[in-house]
């Protein structure tokens, strides 16, 4: 069944606020429209994700995309949901930050058509007179103190906020600005949080240039079971660099998701069509138990961040340490990911001495008796004594404490 794209996006869980009086206005004439993110970080986290994945289906329905890196708007930082200042990035970080954005803009859209730009590049020669007169004479002071997160900074107990993020929604406004006069931009997308500093961009283009945009923004995945921001593993946020976040472990945080909201988070975060989803729904509700939902969202999205050959080692990994597959399957590449994420050591004489000089047990002793207690297992087979191991092997004791024998 083929969908338009206001019927994809309420499907699929996109639809949060626009100013579109009727949304189905998407599914006529492409739309010039851009999405940005400021270089906070040399990645994005995959809240970030979920925009992409919005901003993927736009531009498979025709319309037209930009994708903003945010080098000015990063020098100053936005303070929406901040409850006190930011700390300022060096322009060098800042750089770097933005290197590894635009890498990640290309990865996830590459075989997609869109633009890349950076707000430093129309910020870095204009002057503050300028500024004032073209942007800050059009913005009432009373809509920007009209902000929530402005009244809880400067309100009993807040933290108070300078004068440079409390003009951060003007740098942003500009841009819409921008980007309407140069590239005919009349809609920006972005998160639940950005309405207010679209909003912006929006009264600029109304007031300077009498002409109409709009904003469309995505709602914010909440987790059912926690009630709280989806998206944080007891580690902090789930990364789309593996040097932030290693594939195995990104892999694995989509395998664990809740059951409650997995066929959600399917629908936000892969390309799977609308009927390959409704068999998964049924295979679900079938045998929960089987967790087809949770392997193929993490095997889709691993492959869209990290690429198909990452997918597949990290889930023939997940297959040995947990699913009874053969160690001997595993490739080169696939131990070197293994070798990241447990324990290694270099091999002993026997079984009981890699055990011991690891440091998995804490005697020769506990070793033999864990052997004579069927507790140890080389690569997926229990063990009842020594033996001489060959290299690789994994080493397994109990459920969940794996060693790798190199």
């Amino acid at each position: 069944m083929s969908m338009s794209l206001s019927q994809e996006l309420s499907w699929r869980g996109f639809v949060n606020q626009t100013t579109y009086d009727d949304v189905t206005i998407l599914d006529d004439e492409p739309v010039a429209f851009y999405w940005g993110v400021d270089p906070s970080a040399d990645s994005m986290h995959i809240g970030q994700l979920a925009m992409a994945m919005m901003i993927r289906h736009f531009i498979a329905h025709g319309h037209k995309a930009t994708l903003l890196v945010g080098g000015a708007t990063g020098m100053v930082g936005d303070p929406d949901g901040k409850d006190e200042e930011r700390e300022l990035k060096t322009i060098e970080e800042i750089e770097h930050n933005k290197a590894g954005i635009a890498e990640q803009y290309k990865r996830l859209f590459n075989d997609q058509s869109f633009a890349i730009v950076d707000n430093y590049d129309w910020f870095q020669d204009m002057n503050y007179l300028t500024f004032l007169r073209d942007v800050g004479k059009h913005v009432p002071v009373s809509s920007m103190l009209g902000r929530e997160f402005i009244q809880t900074r400067l309100g009993e107990g807040g933290k108070g906020i300078s004068y440079a993020e409390f003009s951060y929604s003007l740098i942003q406004g500009y841009d819409f600005l921008h980007l309407f006069r140069e590239k005919n931009i009349t809609l920006q997308i972005a998160g639940a949080d950005q309405w207010g500093n679209s909003v912006t961009g929006i009264q600029l283009i109304r007031r300077i240039e009498n002409a109409e945009a709009h904003v469309w923004t995505a709602p914010l995945i909440i987790n059912k079971v926690t009630g709280k921001k989806f998206g944080k593993s007891e580690e902090g946020a789930i990364w789309l660099d593996p040097k932030k976040t290693s594939v195995y472990q990104f892999y694995q945080f989509w395998l664990n998701v809740d059951d409650e909201g997995v066929i959600d988070y399917v629908k936000i975060y892969t390309l799977l069509n609308h009927e390959d989803i409704e068999r998964l729904i049924d295979k679900q509700k079938a045998d929960p138990a089987a967790r087809d939902a949770q392997k193929t969202l993490a095997y889709e999205v691993t492959k869209l961040v990290h690429g198909e050959q990452a997918a597949e080692s990290a889930r023939r990994v997940t297959g040995v340490l947990f699913g009874g597959q053969a160690f001997a399957n595993l490739s080169a590449d696939d131990l070197e990911l293994l070798a990241t994420e447990i324990p290694a050591a270099h091999l002993g004489s026997t079984l009981v001495d890699t055990l011991t000089d690891s440091s998995i047990v804490a005697s020769k002793g506990e070793a033999r008796r864990l052997i004579l207690g069927g507790a140890i297992s080389v690569n997926g087979e229990k063990v009842l004594d020594d033996m001489t191991l060959s290299t690789p092997s994994l080493i397994k004791k109990g459920k969940n404490s794996f060693l790798l024998v190199k």
